[in-house]
C-alpha cells in the first residue's frame, strides 16, 4: 500500500462505496457512488440476501436475489474500492488496477452461477459465494500484473 490515508480510504470504501471518494474531498464521484450503490442495491433486494444468507437461509436468498441487478455489483464495488485508493495517493505502480478489475469480474461470474454452483453438495448462494471468488480473482490479478510487468521490463531490456 503506498501510505496510511489510501489504506484508510480503502478500507471505508469496502465498508461502502463513495464513502472514500467523500474523504478524498471528490463529492459528486462520492454521492454518485453512494446513490449508484443504493440503486443496485434496494433493486437487487440485497440487504435482504444477505441477512437470508447469514442465517444460513440459503435457498430463500437465491429466491430473494434479482441477479440482473446483483451482476453490478461487484464491478461498482471493486471500481469505488479502487477509484477510492487511487485518488488517496495509492496505485502509483504500473497496472496496479488489474487485481481490482480481475477481482471484480471474478466475483461477477461468482454471482452468475450462486444459484445452482454447490462445491462438496453445499450451496453457497449469492453472498458467499462471490465472497469466496474474491480469492481467485485477487490472485488472478496479481498473477496477470506481475506477468504484464515482468513482459514489460523484458522489452525494455531488449531495446537497449
Amino acid at each position: 500500500m503506498a501510505n496510511k490515508a489510501a489504506l484508510e480510504k480503502l478500507l471505508w470504501s469496502i465498508a461502502l462505496p463513495g464513502l472514500g471518494q467523500l474523504l478524498n474531498h471528490k463529492y459528486v464521484k462520492g454521492i454518485l457512488l453512494l446513490i449508484a450503490e443504493f440503486v443496485v442495491n434496494v433493486m437487487s433486494r440485497f440487504n435482504e440476501v444477505i441477512l437470508l444468507s447469514f442465517h444460513g437461509q440459503t435457498e430463500e436468498a437465491v429466491n430473494m436475489a434479482n441477479y440482473g441487478w446483483l451482476m453490478f455489483y461487484p464491478c461498482l464495488y471493486f471500481f469505488a474500492i479502487w477509484d477510492a485508493y487511487k485518488d488517496a495517493g495509492g496505485g502509483k505502480d504500473i497496472f496496479s488496477f488489474i487485481p481490482f478489475v480481475s477481482t471484480a469480474y471474478v466475483v461477477t461470474v461468482g454471482v452468475i452461477y450462486s444459484p445452482s454452483f454447490t462445491l462438496f453438495g453445499i450451496l453457497f448462494g449469492p453472498v458467499w459465494l462471490p465472497i469466496l471468488f474474491v480469492i481467485p480473482g485477487l490472485l488472478l490479478g496479481l498473477l496477470v500484473r506481475i506477468l504484464l510487468v515482468k513482459m514489460i521490463h523484458n522489452r525494455q531490456r531488449s531495446n537497449t
